[in-house]
């Protein structure tokens, strides 16, 4: 008669190492894709619209970083504006507006220096607004500072040498359009595709150039419609024909310009980056003009996966941990069928 065999002893964890491996696995798949949910970027709109410049009630924030909200307004000459002034933050903030168009002062200035200019030159509104406080400021902006544009500051001790300073551009007494358009270092208007729709011929549009990146551009706008540009013919062409508008977009991120010009009619007007190379890299586009532009491919999908994956990917990564889970304490998963320990 044969001893009995000695008992195996049951190792859990040698047993649950299988489902570890694959929770490993399922957690390896599934953690990266789960990111993707988190991934999207912001990008810029595919097509911008011009809207009417005729708002002679402008919204102004003032914040405690300290800045101006937005920094950079626009309204039609021949009008008076209103300045709604909201100050969002703790602190006390003026807002003074030069007297004198096509001045921007020195941020390198003491506060002294600073109130020393507008003692000598005076301002077109000096409020002042404490913290948590709102107020209202009309400035009649006469037909003479058409195109013209005044900068506004905050004179509370150091806060315009931080950056509390903006300014508004004035557009043509004449009915006109607003829009806003980008630059970056990638070779790109974004958007690149400008919409202006209007009811009457000729008409004013104004467009507020911003540079996203570091690099100078231009922004160089055919003056003639159904022109085709290319790198190759676009410098003998505007030597015929000069542009509507050439305006000169200043290196640096947030650097401004505006780009003011009169539409004769309807059509589709081409514009590029004269900067040499840019344009050769693909940097141009269209400004439609009482015409639909072309349909735009929707925004691509900025996440990593797409959502079906995600869902299986989780489902499958809580199943491999369950697994992992449920081995560590049963020793074995699932349960092996019952060995006889002895041989008869």
């Amino acid at each position: 008669m044969n001893d009995p065999a000695p008992a195996t002893r049951v190792r859990p964890l040698r047993r649950a190492a299988p489902w570890f491996v694959a929770a490993l696995v399922l957690s390896t798949l599934g953690l990266p894709a789960a990111a993707g949910a988190f991934g999207h970027l912001a990008s810029a709109p595919l097509v911008g619209y011009a809207h009417p410049t005729n708002t002679t009630t402008i919204l102004v924030n003032m914040t405690d970083t300290p800045r101006f909200t937005p920094q950079f307004l626009a309204a039609p000459a021949g009008n008076s504006v209103t300045f709604h002034l909201v100050n969002q933050g703790a602190i006390g903030h003026t807002f003074t507006l030069l007297a004198r168009p096509g001045v921007l002062l020195n941020t390198s200035w003491t506060p002294g220096q600073l109130d020393q200019y507008f003692a000598q030159n005076g301002s077109l509104a000096n409020v002042s607004v404490p913290g948590g406080g709102q107020a209202n400021q009309t400035v009649a902006f006469n037909a003479s500072t058409a195109f013209d544009s005044f900068e506004f500051v905050s004179v509370v001790p150091y806060q315009f040498q931080a950056g509390m300073h903006g300014t508004i551009n004035l557009t043509s007494t004449a009915p006109g359009l607003l829009v806003s358009e980008n630059t970056s270092d990638s070779y790109q208007f974004l958007p690149a595709v400008l919409v202006a729709n209007s009811t009457h011929y000729p008409f004013n549009l104004d467009v507020l150039v911003t540079n996203t990146g570091n690099l100078g551009h231009t922004f160089t706008l055919a003056g003639q419609t159904n022109v085709t540009l290319t790198p190759a013919t676009y410098a003998a062409y505007f030597v015929q024909n000069p542009p509507l508008v050439n305006a000169m977009v200043p290196g640096g991120a947030g650097m401004t310009v505006w780009a003011n010009f009169t539409i004769g009619g309807p059509g589709v007007y081409q514009y590029i980056c004269e900067v040499s190379g840019h344009f050769a890299n693909g940097m141009t586009g269209f400004l439609y003009v009482g015409v639909p532009p072309p349909p735009q491919p929707a925004a691509p999908s900025t996440a990593v996966v797409e959502s079906w994956v995600l869902v299986g990917s989780g489902v499958l990564l809580g199943f491999g941990v369950l697994a992992a889970l449920i081995a560590s304490y049963a020793g074995r998963f699932p349960s092996a069928p019952n060995e006889e320990s002895e041989h008869h």
